[in-house]
C-alpha cells in the first residue's frame, strides 16, 4: 500500500512539475483553509462568503512543508485516499477521446453568475482550474500550433460544438465576449487537457472560418469531411420553403430537407458515444409468442465465490458485573445528585465557543424532580390527569441547548414518562417533517415539551399558537423553563425502582425509503448497554468527555447523556452551530479541559484538519480515546490516518484513535478498544471492489484501480454474541470470506419497533442458521444494517451499511463507495463536497443509479457537463457499473437532514415526482439498460397455399366486411336520378327555391349568413359567369376562403363553368409567414390558373408581409367575388361523364405530405349517397357543422350533403370558438339538432374551455339531449380518453354517454366509416400493447397489464367493402388480425394529382389487388392498421355486425429494434408521467427516440421532465429514449384536423428552429 503523497490542492491533472523551493505566504495559506472549510462536506454554501483566490502565479509544489512529517502510508485530507484518486484519474485516462454531445439550454434557463459573462479565462480560475495553484513559468508561445498548419478538425468541431449554448441560438459558451487575442488563452493551455481543448476552441474561433467543415453524414453513419457545394433551394415538401445561410453547413435528411448542422452534429455525436454498446451478446432469438422476455441476466461464471469455512458466532468478553453500579439510570441521578451535588454533569457552550452554563449533578437531579412532579401533577384536562406513567411526550430541544434536554429527557425517567426526542421543525414543511408527525401520531404524543426560546422561533399559525406541522398530530407545547415548573411538596418522591423491561426511551430512525420508525428501548436494554459501553470504554467515575454529536439519538445520547450519568462524567457538549463557526473548537475544548475521551464523527475531524494551519497551541495529549462514531463508514480511514499525520505533532497517539460501528436497532456493535486493555494492533484491509459487488472478500494485489481500503473497528462489545448472515433470503451464517449482514444478540431483549411487530420479529428475532438449517442457539439475534465480516484476531470490518445498498444487475455496490469516486474527480471545482446523493431507483426491473450533486454557482455550463461526463465514466471504470442519471441542482437546493448531510430518501422521492429541479442533467440509458427485450426478427409468413381456403385464412374467417348494398336500398332519393351535384342545386333552386340550406353563425352566436336553394343557385351563376369570359373548360382554380356561403357559392360556380375547384384554407393574418408559403405550394401543385377571393384577403396578398413570405409576382390572376355583376352565364357546362373530374380535394397528411386526390363526378354523387343513407338525411332535417371546409369529409360535409340530401346544415366555423368556447353546443341546443359533427380539435376547446363550466351553460337552457349522434370526424385512431372525457363532462347538460363516435375516412377514401343513426352502438376492446408492436392482436381483459382500449371507427358506410391484409405480402388476414385496411366503393378517390415528389411510390395506393384469395377486385389501400373483429351485435340487416378498429398511420409508424410503434401509444405514456407536460410528440431521427414535451409551468422544471419521460418510455415500452426535447407550450404543430404534424416538427428539430428551453441527449 504504497501510496503516492498528495498536495491537499495539488489538482490531479497537472503535468509532473521540477522541485523549486517555494513556501506560501502567510496570507495564502489563510485563504487557502478558508477556501478549503468551503469546500469541505456539508457546510452550508449559502453560509460562507464566496473566497475565491485568485493564485495564478504562486504554486504549491510536491515537496512543500506539512509533507515532509507524513510517513510513507498516509493518505490526503480530502477524506478519501489518494490511491482512489489516482485510480479515478487512470480510469479517466482511458476516455480521454469519447466525445459526448452537451445538452443545450435556453440562455434564460442558466443560472448564471455575471462572472462567467465578463472574465477572460486567463485571470479567472473560475472556468479553467480554480482551487488548483497554477505553475510558476508561464509558457512564452504566442499560439501552441504555429508550425503545424490547422489542428485537427474534428477535435475543433466537437469541441465547439459541446461549447454551443443553446440550440436556439448559435452563440459559443466558449468564446468569451470582448474578443480578446489569442495569446492570453493559450498561455497556460499545457496545464491540463480541458485547458489545451478549450484553447483550441478559442483559437479556433478567433481565425475566421467562413466554409465550416461539413458535419458526419448522420444518415449514412460514415464520416465525412468533403465541403458540400452550395445547393439550390428545395422546396420542402412540408410546406414551408426554408433559404439558409451560405455559413452554415447544410446537410440532408432523408426526404431532402435542408439541416442545419449542429443539432445534427450533436446527434451524430451521441450515436459516434452509441457505437460501442454495453449489452451482453445476445443468446439466439427466440421466436416471439407474444411476451417480449425481458433479458434475464446470466450470472457471470467467473465471478468470484466465497470459498472460505462456515464462521463460527464470536462472543464478546464477558460483562463484569459491578456491585457498586446503581440498579437504574435514575438511581444513579439519585445517587450522584444527592451524594455529588456539586460534581459537574454537563457544561454548554455559545456560537462563540464560551462555556455558557455548568449544570451540576445536584441541578440536574432538582431540576428534573421539578419537571417530573410538574409533569404529572399540574397539567391537566377536565379534572383528569394530562399524562400517566407510561404516556410518550416529544422532546423538541434545538441542538445548542443539551442542558434543557437534559434535564427534560431525566425529568421524564423519574415521572416514568417516555421521552420521544425529535428534530426542531424549522418551516411548515421541513425534509422528512411529515414522517415525523405520523411516527408521533402513530406513538399517541400529545404533548411536546421545549424551551421558550425554541417555543418562540417555531412557525406561527394566525391565532400565535405553534402552528400544525404537515402530518402531524395536534400537540400541546409546555414550556420547560424554571418558571413554568413547580417545586415538588416535602412528601412527594419520584419513584425509583430497580430496572425493568418497561420502555425506557424511543429513538427515531428514518429508514431507506424516507419512513420513520420509533425505536423503543426498554430500561434493562439501556442499563446494560451503559454498562457495556462504561465496560469497552473503561470510563471511570469523574472522567471528563468531549461530545460533538447529536446528543438526541445514537451515539451521541449513548455516551453523553446516558452512560456518562451512570460514571458521573463530566460533558463538554460542542454544538453542531459552534462547529460551523470554528471547526477546531473541539479539539480546543479538548485542551483546554484536558479531556480523556471525545466522540466525534469523521466529518468533525475533516473539518479540523481544513483549519488547523492557525492553531500552534492545542494538544491532545490528554486523549485516551478518540471515539469515531460513525468509523464503519469506509470512508472514515482517510479522515483519521489523514488527522492522525497533522496531530500526532500535537501530542495526539496513534493507538487513541478508536472506530466504532453501532446503528440504531443494535445500539453500538463493535469498539477499538483503548490502548491500556492489551488488545491486538489494529487493522486494515485493502478490498477488491469486484470482489465485493460478489459479496465475496478478496485481498487486492495487483489491480489498483478499484479497491476499497477499510479500518477495523475494534472488537464485538462485551456480553454479546456476533455473526455474519446472508443479506438476502434464509439468515444462513456466511463463510469467513463472505461479507454479510452483521448481527448481535446482547443477551437482554427490549428494543424494537413501536407499533411495528411485524418489523420488530424480521429484524430483531432473527435465527441464523448453519449451512445445513440448524438454528446456532436458541436466542434471537438483532440486524445491525452493517455490511462487513469478521477478520483475523477477530476484529469486525465493515464494508457499507444495508441502507446504502444498491443492487444492480445482481451486484452489489454502496453509495458511499460511489460518491467517493464521484468525489474524486476534481469536484472543489464544480460541485460542493458532502452535497453529493447516491441512491437507485427500479425501472424496468432492475435497479438503476443515480447521482445528485449541487452545483457551485460560478461552475460554467460546460466546465459542470465535463465534470458529469468524467465522473460517469469514472465510475464505470470503478465499479463497473454505469449510472442511470447524474443530475446537478443549483447550489443549496437539496433537501438538508437536521445536523448537515443530505436527505437521501426526500431528494429521491423529489427525483421520482419530477420535483428536483435540476440545471444540469445528464441520462445514461443506453449504457446501463441491458435487460430489454431482444430485438425481433420477422418470422417468414405462412405461404398462401396452405392457409386459405373457401373464406379462411389459417382457420380463421376472412377479415372482410362490407357496409349496406346501395342497390337494394329503394328509399324516394329525388336527388339519385341526377348524375352530377350541380344538377340537384338547379333542380332544388326550381323545386324548393325558398327552402334553406345554409346558416352561418358568428362568435355571438348570431346568424351571420343563411342560403336557401334559390340564393345559392344565383350566386353560383354569378360566379360563372365571370369565369366563362376569362378561363377554359377544365382549368382548375383556386378557391382560398374563410369558411362561409361565399365558399359553397363559387364551388358551385365553378361547376357551372366547367372548371374544377380546389378549395384552400386562406392564410394566417397575424402569421403570413408560415401559412402563406403553403397557400402558395397548394396553388403551385394544383396547377391553378385563377384565385378567387374575398377582397380582405386579396389585400392580405398584396401585402408588404406577404412579399416578404412569398415571391408575390408569381401568383396567377386574381379574382375577387365580393362585387361580381348580376348576369347569368350564357349555358352551364355539361360534363361528358360522369367519371370526369370534378374537384380536387388537397390536405396536409399527418405525416406532413401535402397530397391533392382527384374526385370525379360519380365519387361525388355516391358520397354524398352513401352519407344520407347513413345518416337519416332529408330536407326536414338540421345537422350541425363544426369542421373546417377545406378537404375530406368536413368538405363534403360543408359544400356536397346539404345540397344532395336537401337538409338544412348550420354551419359553426371552428375559428369562432377561440373567442366563445360554448358556440357550438349552444347552437345544437338552440336548434334541437339530431346529428352534429365537429373535430377533435373543437371536442378538446370545449373540454378544456368549458369543463368547469357546465353549470353556467345549464343556466344558459344549453340542452344536448336532443342529440343522438355526435361525430368526430378524423383520419386518426379514435381518441378515446378525449371523447370520454368529453361525454362525462357534458352528461349533466343531457348529452347521452351513447351519442359521441367516430368517423374514419383518409386520402383514397374520405369516408369509410360514419356511425349514423342506425346500428349498434361503437363497441370498445382492449389489445395487449406488446402484442401490437409485433403487428398481432391479442384481445385482453379491461385494466389488464399492457391493456390499450381502442374503440370502434363508426360504421361502414354503405356500399363501402372493407379487407386487412398483410401489409408485405398483400394476402388476406384473419379475423382479429392486424393489417392494413383496404377499401372498395364507388366513392374512392380515383387517384392523387400529384404527392409531391412522390408520384411513383404511390401508384398502387388507388388501385390494387390482393395476392392471392379474391385476386379480381380492384382495392385502394388506405395507409391504415387495423383489425375487423365479428362482434355479437347485430346489424340493420340482422347479419352479425363486423366491428373495424383503426389503429394508426401506417407512415408514422416507428420501427424499432425490430418491433413497430405507434406514435401515440408512447406520447400518452409520456403525457401521464408529470402534470407539466402539456403535449407531447415523437420522431425517430437515424435509429434514436426523439422525445418532444411542452412544457406548461415554470422553465426550472424542464430538466425534471428528462429522467421522467426516460423512465416512462422505458418501462411501458421497453424503448430507449435518445433525446428529449423541452419546448413551449404551442410548439408542436397540428393540423386543422387537430393531428400532430411530426415531421413538421423533425424537420424544425433538425433545422434548429424549435428555440427548445433544454435539449438532453441520452448516453
Amino acid at each position: 500500500m504504497a501510496e503516492r503523497t498528495s498536495t491537499g490542492l495539488l489538482t490531479m491533472m497537472l503535468e509532473p512539475t521540477p522541485a523549486v523551493a517555494v513556501t506560501l505566504p502567510a496570507e495564502v495559506r489563510e485563504k487557502l483553509a478558508e477556501l478549503e472549510l468551503e469546500l469541505s462536506e456539508g457546510v452550508d454554501p449559502s453560509l460562507q462568503i464566496d473566497n475565491r483566490i485568485q493564485a495564478s502565479s504562486q504554486a504549491v509544489l510536491p515537496g512543500s512543508k506539512h509533507n515532509k512529517s507524513r510517513a510513507a502510508n498516509t493518505r490526503d485530507e480530502r477524506f478519501r485516499s489518494d490511491l482512489h484518486t489516482e485510480a479515478v484519474q487512470a480510469a479517466l485516462a482511458k476516455y480521454k477521446e469519447r466525445k459526448m454531445p452537451m445538452p443545450s439550454k435556453r440562455r434564460s434557463v442558466l443560472v448564471q453568475s455575471s462572472v462567467e459573462a465578463c472574465t477572460p479565462p486567463d485571470t479567472s480560475s473560475a472556468s479553467e482550474d480554480e482551487g488548483s495553484l497554477r505553475r510558476q513559468g508561464r509558457l512564452a508561445t504566442s499560439t501552441p500550433y504555429q508550425g503545424h498548419g490547422p489542428p485537427a478538425v474534428e477535435h475543433w468541431f466537437n469541441r465547439v460544438i459541446q461549447g454551443s449554448s443553446t440550440s436556439s441560438s448559435a452563440s459559443s459558451t466558449s468564446s468569451h465576449p470582448g474578443g480578446r487575442s489569442v495569446t492570453n488563452t493559450t498561455s497556460h493551455a499545457v496545464l491540463n487537457v480541458n485547458a489545451a481543448a478549450t484553447a483550441l476552441a478559442d483559437f479556433m474561433a478567433h481565425t475566421q472560418l467562413d466554409n465550416h467543415s461539413a458535419p458526419p453524414d448522420v444518415t449514412g453513419l460514415s464520416e465525412r469531411s468533403s465541403l458540400h457545394a452550395e445547393r439550390p433551394q428545395v422546396a420542402s415538401v412540408r410546406g414551408v420553403s426554408r433559404g439558409y445561410n451560405h455559413h452554415t453547413s447544410v446537410m440532408e435528411t432523408a426526404d431532402g430537407v435542408p439541416v442545419n448542422s449542429r443539432v445534427s452534429s450533436k446527434i451524430q455525436q451521441l450515436l459516434n458515444t452509441l457505437k460501442r454498446p454495453k449489452r451482453p451478446p445476445l443468446r439466439e432469438f427466440f421466436v416471439d409468442d407474444f411476451e417480449e422476455l425481458l433479458d434475464v441476466q446470466q450470472p457471470d461464471p467467473n465471478q468470484p465465490k466465497p470459498e472460505g469455512q462456515h464462521m463460527s458466532p464470536l462472543e464478546g468478553d464477558p460483562l463484569g458485573g459491578v456491585n457498586t453500579w446503581p440498579p437504574s439510570l435514575p438511581a444513579a441521578l439519585h445517587r450522584w445528585g444527592t451524594t455529588q451535588p456539586k460534581s459537574p454533569c454537563l457544561t454548554a457552550l455559545d456560537n462563540a465557543g464560551k462555556p455558557v452554563y455548568t449544570l451540576t449533578y445536584g441541578k440536574l437531579w432538582t431540576r428534573s424532580q421539578k419537571l417530573a412532579y410538574t409533569l404529572l401533577n399540574k397539567l391537566s384536562t377536565r379534572n383528569e390527569p394530562l399524562l400517566v406513567p407510561g404516556d410518550r411526550v416529544a422532546l423538541v430541544f434545538p441542538n445548542n441547548d443539551p442542558v434543557m434536554f437534559m434535564v427534560a429527557f431525566y425529568g421524564c425517567l423519574l415521572a416514568e414518562l417516555v421521552p420521544v426526542p425529535i428534530e426542531v421543525p424549522l418551516t411548515r414543511k421541513d425534509a422528512g417533517s411529515q414522517q415525523i408527525g405520523f411516527l408521533l401520531g402513530s406513538c399517541g404524543v400529545t404533548l411536546a415539551l421545549t424551551t421558550d426560546a425554541c417555543q418562540k422561533g417555531l412557525p406561527k399559525a394566525q391565532t400565535g399558537e405553534v402552528a400544525t406541522f404537515k402530518g402531524w398530530p395536534r400537540l400541546l407545547w409546555f414550556v420547560t423553563d424554571g418558571k413554568h415548573v413547580v417545586k415538588p411538596p416535602k412528601d412527594w418522591h419520584p419513584p425509583i425502582r430497580d430496572t425493568s423491561n418497561d420502555i425506557a426511551y424511543i429513538e427515531y430512525k428514518t429508514s431507506k425509503e424516507g419512513s420513520t420508525m420509533g425505536i423503543t428501548v426498554s430500561n434493562a436494554a439501556t442499563l446494560a448497554h451503559c454498562h457495556a459501553l462504561t465496560q469497552a470504554c473503561g470510563y471511570t467515575e469523574g472522567e471528563t468527555i468531549t461530545n460533538v454529536l447529536d446528543f438526541k439519538r445514537e451515539a451521541g445520547l449513548w455516551h453523553g447523556v446516558l452512560t456518562s450519568v451512570m460514571n458521573r462524567m463530566h460533558v463538554i457538549s460542542i454544538p453542531y452551530s459552534l462547529m460551523k463557526v470554528n471547526p477546531l473548537s473541539w479539539i480546543q475544548k479538548v485542551h483546554t479541559y484536558k479531556a480523556r475521551v471525545a466522540v466525534v464523527k469523521s466529518r468533525d475531524m475533516h473539518w479540523s484538519l481544513l483549519a488547523q494551519r492557525d492553531q500552534r497551541d492545542v494538544s491532545l495529549s490528554s486523549l485516551r480515546m478518540l471515539i469515531v462514531a460513525d468509523g464503519a463508514n469506509p470512508w472514515s480511514i482517510s479522515s483519521c490516518d489523514a488527522f492522525l499525520n497533522v496531530f500526532q505533532a500535537r501530542g495526539l497517539r496513534p493507538e487513541v484513535i478508536c472506530p466504532c460501528a453501532s446503528s440504531s436497532e443494535a445500539m453500538t456493535v463493535a469498539i477499538r478498544r483503548p490502548p491500556e486493555m492489551g488488545v491486538p494492533p489494529p487493522g486494515k484491509a485493502v478490498l477488491s471492489m469486484g470482489g465485493l459487488s460478489h459479496s465475496v472478500i478478496r485481498v487486492d494485489t495487483e489491480e489498483k484501480l478499484s479497491v476499497l481500503t477499510v479500518q477495523d473497528v475494534g472488537q464485538v462489545m462485551p456480553g454479546t454474541l456476533v455473526c455474519v448472515v446472508r443479506v438476502e433470503g434464509t439468515p444462513y451464517l456466511c463463510q469467513t470470506d463472505e461479507v454479510g449482514e452483521i448481527c448481535v444478540n446482547s443477551g437482554i431483549p427490549g428494543v424494537a419497533y413501536y407499533g411495528l411487530p411485524g418489523m420488530t420479529k424480521n429484524i430483531f428475532e432473527t435465527i441464523p442458521v448453519t449451512s445445513s438449517g440448524i438454528p446456532i442457539c436458541d436466542r434471537p439475534f438483532t440486524r445491525t444494517s452493517l455490511l462487513g465480516f469478521v477478520g483475523p484476531d477477530s476484529l469486525v470490518f465493515v464494508v457499507g451499511k444495508m441502507d446504502g445498498l444498491m443492487v444492480v444487475s445482481g451486484r452489489r455496490h454502496n453509495a458511499d463507495d460511489v460518491v467517493a469516486t464521484a468525489l474524486a474527480v476534481e469536484p472543489m471545482k464544480f460541485v460542493y463536497r458532502g452535497r453529493i446523493a447516491v441512491f437507485s431507483v427500479s425501472v424496468l426491473h432492475d435497479e438503476r443509479i443515480v447521482v445528485v450533486a449541487e452545483q457551485r454557482p460560478d461552475a460554467s455550463e460546460e466546465d459542470s457537463f465535463q465534470w458529469m461526463s468524467r465522473v460517469l465514466q469514472a465510475i464505470d471504470s470503478i465499479h463497473q457499473v454505469g449510472v442511470y442519471c447524474l443530475a446537478l441542482v443549483p447550489a443549496n437546493t437539496l433537501p438538508k437532514a437536521p445536523l448537515g448531510g443530505i436527505h437521501i430518501s426526500e431528494t429521491k422521492q423529489r427525483f421520482l415526482e419530477g420535483a428536483l429541479h435540476p440545471c444540469n442533467v445528464l441520462m445514461c440509458p443506453h449504457t446501463c439498460v441491458t435487460n430489454l427485450p431482444k430485438p425481433r426478427q420477422k418470422q417468414p409468413e405462412v405461404g398462401p397455399a396452405s392457409m386459405i381456403v373457401g373464406n379462411l385464412v389459417a382457420g380463421k374467417r376472412i377479415a372482410q366486411a362490407c357496409g349496406r348494398d346501395v342497390a337494394q336500398l329503394e328509399d324516394n332519393d329525388q336527388a339519385r336520378k341526377f348524375l352530377y351535384i350541380q344538377d340537384v342545386l338547379q333542380w332544388r333552386a326550381q323545386a324548393t327555391p325558398d327552402h334553406p340550406v345554409f346558416l352561418v353563425l358568428n362568435a355571438k352566436g348570431t346568424v351571420a349568413s343563411t342560403a336557401s336553394c334559390l340564393q345559392l343557385h344565383k350566386r353560383a351563376e354569378r360566379v360563372a359567369a365571370a369565369l366563362m369570359g376569362r378561363l377554359n373548360t377544365g382549368d382548375h382554380v383556386a378557391l382560398v376562403y374563410p369558411p362561409g356561403i361565399d365558399l359553397i357559392a363559387t364551388f358551385y360556380g365553378c361547376l357551372y363553368a366547367g372548371c374544377v375547384p380546389v378549395t384552400v384554407r386562406p392564410p394566417h393574418p397575424q402569421n403570413l409567414a408560415t401559412t402563406l408559403p403553403t397557400v402558395k405550394m397548394i396553388v403551385e401543385v394544383s396547377k391553378s390558373v385563377c384565385i378567387l377571393t374575398t377582397q380582405a384577403i386579396m389585400k392580405l396578398f398584396r401585402s408588404k408581409e406577404a412579399a416578404a413570405a412569398v415571391d408575390v409576382k408569381s401568383w396567377p390572376m386574381v379574382l375577387d367575388t365580393d362585387d361580381l355583376p348580376r348576369k347569368k352565364s350564357p349555358q352551364m357546362y355539361k360534363p361528358p361523364t360522369p367519371e370526369m373530374l370534378a374537384y380536387l380535394d388537397f390536405s396536409v397528411s399527418t405525416t406532413g405530405i401535402l397530397a391533392g386526390v382527384k374526385m370525379s363526378h360519380s365519387a361525388t354523387s355516391a358520397l354524398c349517397r352513401s352519407i344520407k343513407l347513413q345518416c337519416e338525411l332529408y330536407p326536414s332535417r338540421q345537422i350541425a357543422i363544426c369542421l373546417d371546409p377545406y378537404c375530406g369529409l368536413g368538405f363534403a360535409l360543408w359544400c356536397l350533403c346539404s345540397l344532395y340530401s336537401g337538409h338544412q346544415s348550420i354551419l359553426v366555423p371552428p375559428l369562432e370558438l377561440e373567442s366563445n368556447a360554448s358556440l357550438w353546443l349552444a347552437a345544437v341546443s338552440q336548434y334541437k339538432v339530431r346529428v352534429t359533427f365537429c373535430s377533435y380539435s373543437v371536442m378538446e376547446m370545449c373540454t378544456k374551455g368549458l369543463g368547469s363550466q357546465t353549470e353556467a351553460l345549464r343556466l344558459r337552457n344549453v340542452n344536448l339531449s336532443c342529440v343522438r349522434t355526435c361525430m368526430v370526424v378524423a383520419e386518426e385512431r379514435p381518441r378515446i380518453a378525449l371523447t370520454q372525457s368529453f361525454s362525462k363532462i357534458f352528461k349533466d347538460l343531457g348529452l347521452s354517454p351513447r351519442a359521441v363516435s367516430t368517423t374514419f375516412g383518409c386520402r383514397v377514401n374520405v369516408a369509410v366509416c360514419l356511425q349514423g343513426t342506425a346500428g349498434p352502438d361503437p363497441t370498445t376492446v382492449y389489445v395487449d400493447m406488446r402484442a401490437l408492436r409485433h403487428d398481432r392482436v391479442r384481445l385482453v381483459e379491461r385494466g389488464s397489464p399492457h391493456s390499450l382500449p381502442l374503440m370502434e371507427s363508426g360504421k361502414i358506410l354503405p356500399g363501402v367493402k372493407v379487407i386487412i391484409a398483410n401489409t408485405e405480402t398483400k394476402g388476406p388476414l384473419g379475423d382479429s388480425h392486424l393489417g392494413e385496411v383496404w377499401v372498395s366503393s364507388p366513392h374512392n378517390a380515383t387517384g392523387y394529382y400529384t404527392v409531391y415528389g412522390e408520384e411513383a411510390l404511390h401508384a398502387d395506393h388507388f388501385n390494387t389487388k390482393l395476392s392471392f384469395g379474391d385476386t379480381q377486385t380492384v382495392w385502394a389501400r388506405t395507409g391504415y392498421l387495423g383489425f375487423l373483429r365479428r362482434t355479437e351485435l347485430t346489424d340493420a340487416s340482422g347479419e352479425r355486425h363486423d366491428a373495424l378498429y383503426v389503429v394508426g398511420s401506417l407512415d408514422e409508424t416507428l420501427e424499432l429494434r425490430g418491433m413497430r410503434y405507434h406514435p401515440i401509444d408512447i406520447e400518452t405514456s409520456v403525457i401521464r408521467s408529470h402534470k407539466s407536460i402539456a403535449e407531447c410528440a415523437v420522431f425517430t431521427w437515424t435509429n434514436l427516440l426523439v422525445v418532444v414535451v411542452e412544457l406548461e409551468g415554470s422553465e426550472q422544471e424542464a430538466l425534471d421532465l428528462v429522467a421522467l419521460v426516460t423512465n416512462v418510455v422505458l418501462e411501458e415500452h421497453y424503448l430507449i429514449v435518445g433525446v428529449v426535447v423541452v419546448v413551449d407550450p404551442g410548439v408542436i404543430p397540428i393540423n386543422s384536423r387537430g393531428e400532430k404534424q411530426r415531421m413538421h416538427l423533425r424537420d424544425g428539430f433538425l433545422a434548429d428552429q424549435l428555440d427548445p428551453i433544454y435539449v438532453a441527449y441520452n448516453m
